[in-house]
């Protein structure tokens, strides 16, 4: 059915906290709700959300269209059943999400990765309508199309969307980039080198001090900064290996999905710590049986949060084709990407993915 502004209810699920929004027109139209995750158990956790949206809609005082939101999985997010969730350890598979907040709502309900949702929050209305306005405002005619999404947190999610059109799978597991192969170690797979977890551990072992899962990555984020603590040399080390594990990832996304790359998520603020390493991966040369080196992706990968690399993106290589006298091509002749923060920041993107996921289901 064809809703007009329809408002849609939204959730961004994380571990420490749920946070809630209604939507209108792409837009947040009241203050946000912030409750405490409950995970520790189905029961507490449905009790939270519909606390949470009850809250919103009080608040509000108009009819709602729909809810739509992230939560972990695994899951099928088709039918709204949620998995065994390893960082929500009272949910161990068959929670019918989806159908009991239909049931109490009396409304749409639809649920997504919250790597899905970021990725098509910005390629909706985000970083890539918006590398596209800084191109044609430069006099360029390249034009992305494609984004990949990249959330760097507890643990790294992904999304992909191509086209305008999110890619899901057929499974609700479109990209499940955690589980790729790990730079560090072929036994892991990468989160356990891309993740807060990982921070933590390589942060010890450096030091040669006990595990502290107390200290967070914002925690050790200081102390490479030298804003306090000791062992600066242990956490700039731990930023590091973990962008050398990040960069190996995505240049192997990259020569399967042509598109920009938007990070968020927490650990994306220690950008200045792990991006050198990251884009040093990306342009790393493969070698050859013959001894000889080609580079690791079929494109150039800037990093345009380095302004001298931005204009260049932004130039790109402008030529004329000449097919007749009459009639001339102008393209860009350079083949590239580029690897960026998100500015809208990963729960404002989820939630806009959120929302203008289910106006696409609703317009269906």
């Amino acid at each position: 059915m064809s809703v007009i502004n329809p408002i849609i209810l939204t959730l961004d699920a994380g571990g420490t906290n749920f946070v809630f929004s209604s939507m209108q027109n792409g837009e947040i139209i009241s203050d946000m709700v912030c409750l405490p995750a409950s995970i520790k158990s189905e029961a507490s956790c449905t009790a939270t959300i519909i606390e949470g949206f009850e809250t919103l809609k009080t608040n509000i005082k108009q009819p709602i269209s729909a809810i739509s939101f992230a939560f972990p999985g695994p899951a099928d997010y088709n039918y709204g059943i949620i998995g065994n969730l390893p960082n929500f350890p009272g949910i161990n598979g068959n929670y019918p999400l989806k159908p009991v907040l239909e049931e109490h709502f009396n409304c749409p309900c639809f649920i997504n990765n919250d790597g899905d949702l970021f990725a098509y929050g910005e390629a909706l209305a985000g970083t890539l309508p918006d590398i596209n306005a800084a191109l044609k405002a430069a006099g360029n005619t390249k034009k992305f199309s494609n984004l990949i999404g990249v959330t760097l947190g507890t643990g790294i999610g992904c999304g992909l969307v191509i086209n305008g059109t999110l890619l899901t799978g057929d499974n609700a597991s479109g990209a499940q980039i955690h589980n790729m192969s790990n730079l560090h170690n072929p036994h892991w797979n990468v989160e356990e080198s891309i993740s807060t977890r990982a921070i933590q551990r390589v942060y010890a072992k450096k030091a040669n001090i006990k595990l502290d899962l107390e200290l967070m990555p914002k925690h050790i984020h200081e102390i490479a900064r030298g804003k306090t603590g000791i062992n600066k040399e242990a956490a700039l080390y731990s930023f590091n290996q973990f962008g050398k594990a990040l960069g190996f990832v995505l240049a192997d996304i990259l020569n399967l999905i042509d598109g920009l790359i938007v990070i968020g998520g927490g650990i994306s603020t220690a950008w200045e710590l792990f991006a050198p390493a990251m884009f040093g991966a990306i342009q790393r040369k493969h070698q050859l049986s013959n001894g000889n080196t080609v580079d690791r992706t079929t494109i150039q990968v800037f990093n345009i949060e380095n302004e001298q690399e931005k204009q260049s993106f932004l130039k790109g290589a402008m030529s004329e084709v000449w097919v007749s006298s009459k009639n001339t091509i102008a393209y860009d002749t350079m083949p590239r990407t580029a690897v960026i923060r998100s500015t809208n920041g990963a729960s404002k993107s989820i939630s806009i993915g959120a929302y203008y996921f289910a106006i696409s289901q609703l317009n269906n």
